[in-house]
Parts: C-alpha cells; structure tokens; sequence
C-alpha cells in the first residue's frame, strides 16, 4: 500500500471510549500517544494537511476520547486521550488511563505508535513510564519531538540527546523533530508510517 505522502481525503469517522465501538473492519491503524498540551492534534492536522479536523485546544487535557481519522479510505490515525494532565482528578486521569490501556492491548489493527515529546523540554517520568509500557508490549514505537521551530536548529541535536538519554532510546532513527508550524520533518515522518503500513 503506498499513499506517496498525498493526503486526498480524510475525515474524523468515530469517536469511542470503549472497542466496542471503535470502527469493524481491518484497515491499518498508527496510534498518537502523548502529554496533554503537547501538540498531538496539531501533527495530526500538519500529516493530514488540515487545519482543524483534529480539535486543538489551548486548555490541556481536551481530549477524553479515541478519535479514529480516516486517511485516503487507506489507514487510520487514532488520537489517544493525553495523559499526565495534573488538574484533573485522581479518577479521572484512571478512566483515561483505562481508555488508552484497552485500545493498545486489544486493538489488533494497531501498526505502531508515535509516541510525542516537545522538544523543548526533558521528557517527564510519565512520559518515561508510557515508552516503557509501549515497549513491553512490544509496539513498534516512533518519538516525535513537535514544536522544533521554537527552538533554533542549531540547538535541536543536543534536545534530541536529552530526549533520547531520558527514555532511554535504542535507536537512534525513531526520534523525529517535526515543526507543525513549518512542516519541518513532516513529509520525513510520512516516509516512516509510509513503511510501516
């Protein structure tokens, strides 16, 4: 299946809280993990070349859903609700926990994750505790480190060794800077999902 990083239809088609109603059929899925506020919808929009299909907020912790984006009537991207939100309550940061947890161990149409960081700052310990559970079960993982046209170029490398030393990467190409600003790496990162579908 080759889309040639030309996006000529997409559409938000479910949003669920649970599989039972995640879409029925087998199309290739590639998952968006990361921190509330940390840029996850605004890459959705910037891959898909849209404004505003993926909703961004300026208030973290927005999305308490799975919403499942229909790409070239092809694959799939899934937004996953952001985690590590701390002015929500105790049960309710469980519930959203429960809602990625049953979409990654049960979703069979799942390819790999791209797990996202900004890349401005070190990685938290949440953010180390999800890449280690992404790769106890064995997930193919990408690291997108957004926001890389706030920072000058020059100064990207020694971020990415940050982020890298942090969650501890083995390997070296699945840590990607992407601007949704400027597209910087976004036509690289389609090159990756590209591969991997």
């Amino acid at each position: 299946m080759v889309l040639k990083m030309k996006v000529n239809k997409s559409e938000l088609e479910k949003i669920a809280v649970d599989r039972e109603h995640y879409p029925n059929d087998e199309l290739p899925e590639i998952a968006f993990v990361g921190r509330s506020n940390v840029g996850k919808s605004s890459l959705i929009n910037a891959l898909l070349n849209r404004k505003n299909l993926a909703r961004t907020s300026s208030k973290p912790g927005k999305t308490r859903t799975i919403n499942f984006y229909l790409v070239n009537d092809k694959i799939r991207f899934v937004d996953l609700p952001g985690y590590g939100y701390a002015e929500v309550s105790f049960s309710e940061r469980n519930k959203w926990a429960d809602i990625i947890n049953e979409y990654l161990m049960h979703r069979e149409n799942l390819r790999a994750i791209i797990m996202i960081v900004d890349i401005r700052h070190e990685p938290t310990d949440n953010d180390l505790m999800m890449y280690e559970f992404l790769n106890a079960y064995g997930y193919t993982n990408i690291v997108v480190a957004t926001k890389a046209d706030k920072i000058s170029k020059g100064k990207w490398q020694n971020n990415l060794k940050i982020i890298r030393n942090k969650l501890k990467l083995k390997d070296e190409t699945l840590l990607i800077p992407v601007s949704s600003v400027d597209k910087a790496n976004i036509e690289k990162l389609w090159e990756v999902i590209d591969g991997l579908i």
